[in-house]
């Protein structure tokens, strides 16, 4: 097996003296991201967030470039470019200036073991307690409604109480995913969020969805993570679909037909809720089997001659 650390090289103020960060926000880019909702929170937070590179990964080490084939640029009678892939760590500032670090770049396409003990090690390195991802999936929900998201954590009391919208499945596998689970399992607390997002737009940026995710780290981690941009600009793309769909009679056709299976869905996910809570209020077995006995009693009682 390869060695760990020799998949990662830290920048040299970080070697000598690595500044703590409780807090690793993994971005992996080549699986699955509905609506772009991992790139757009991450673009997001590097553009307006202070930032210094503290680490990189050794990507020729990590990455299979016939199955990527990263771009190169021809020009005229000469090659003048390449576009490196890369997997970068930053540490960032958030507003309140607490630093946190940003794992960003391509997923790795082998060494997913050592890629994983690496990673456990830069967080032992900056104290990281807690490791957050977000990402979207691609859903047969309307985006007029309120953006689902599926919570997942290594502890389901960092989650608290939410009901689970799946039940055991088997899924395609990711470094992204493979990280909560070794993390997890090495006592670091992982937390991530699957953001749904309707099937139409997975191709597409679907800014709410953003903005979603966005939200739901922030409740994670309670990192001061800058929003008002990123909500002016799904405003902005709220716009553009609806635009789009009104010159697109067949897909307003697809929404309108969403929409009625979504409030279907949520009226009797209501009536379920009222059910449970009226059987709630209803006494116990062992309750009515008292209070019989005490009616009985006082029966008896009443029954009884005077002495």
């Amino acid at each position: 097996m390869i060695e760990p650390s020799s998949l990662y090289h830290l920048e040299a103020e970080a070697a000598q003296q690595p500044q703590h960060a409780p807090l690793l926000h993994v971005s992996l880019e080549g699986f699955m991201d509905a609506g772009n909702v991992r790139s757009q929170v991450t673009e997001h937070l590097l553009e307006h967030l202070e930032h210094t590179v503290v680490a990189s990964f050794d990507m020729d080490s990590l990455i299979d470039y016939r199955s990527r084939r990263p771009l190169m640029t021809f020009d005229r009678d000469n090659y003048s470019s390449f576009e490196e892939p890369s997997l970068t760590l930053y540490r960032v500032i958030d507003r309140s200036g607490q630093p946190f670090l940003l794992l960003d770049g391509m997923e790795p396409d082998f060494h997913w073991e050592a890629f994983t003990k690496a990673v456990h090690q830069v967080c032992l390195g900056f104290g990281v307690r807690r490791m957050v991802s977000a990402h979207g999936v691609p859903m047969a929900v309307p985006h007029t409604r309120p953006i689902g998201v599926t919570r997942f954590a290594s502890d389901r009391e960092l989650i608290g109480d939410v009901e689970p919208l799946f039940g055991q499945v088997q899924v395609p596998g990711s470094a992204e995913a493979l990280l909560h689970l070794r993390l997890g399992e090495a006592g670091v607390d992982t937390m991530g969020a699957a953001v749904h997002v309707p099937h139409y737009l997975a191709e597409a940026r679907f800014g709410d969805a953003a903005v979603a995710a966005l939200d739901t780290l922030a409740g994670y981690t309670g990192a001061a993570l800058p929003r008002e941009e990123l909500v002016a600009a799904a405003g902005l793309n709220r716009a553009e679909i609806t635009k789009e769909l009104a010159e697109n009679h067949e897909a307003a056709e697809v929404v309108s037909a969403l929409e009625q299976r979504y409030d279907r869905f949520v009226e009797g996910q209501r009536k379920r809720s009222l059910l449970a809570a009226e059987a709630a209020e209803l006494p116990s077995a062992d309750e009515i089997g008292a209070q019989f006995e005490d009616f009985l009693r006082e029966v008896s009682d009443e029954g009884s001659p005077e002495v």
